[in-house]
């Protein structure tokens, strides 16, 4: 048996499933709101009546995180990267993940109205 030292992360296969999963759940969100869009009255109470049922926010909301999922496994390899600093590197990933999870906590608040 041979010894391999494997260097980086690791994070390979688990960050290429994540990004292909969630661009899933993200097309599938854009197609199904966009044929609500077209067979919607237009206008305010049309976009109102869509978002009136809870199933359309759990899916809103579930895209959301998707989103969110998404843009920090892609904004966390282009840190680890791009940028070499170790320090430097922490604070990003640390404002990242603290402008994420804000997001998060305010979609909640917008598609809840909580």
């Amino acid at each position: 048996m041979v010894n391999r030292h494997v260097v980086g992360a690791g994070y390979g296969l688990r960050d290429w499933i994540m990004q292909r999963v969630t661009a899933v759940v993200m097309v599938l969100y854009t197609v199904a709101l966009a044929l609500f869009l077209l067979a919607l009255p237009a206008g305010y109470e049309g976009w109102k009546s869509l978002f009136s049922h809870t199933w359309v926010q759990l899916f809103t909301q579930v895209t959301l995180l998707a989103l969110f999922l998404h843009v920090w496994v892609g904004i966390r390899d282009v840190w680890m990267d791009y940028v070499k600093p170790v320090g430097i590197r922490l604070a990003l990933h640390v404002f990242t993940i603290v402008w994420l999870v804000s997001c998060f906590i305010y979609s909640v608040k917008v598609v809840w109205g909580l």
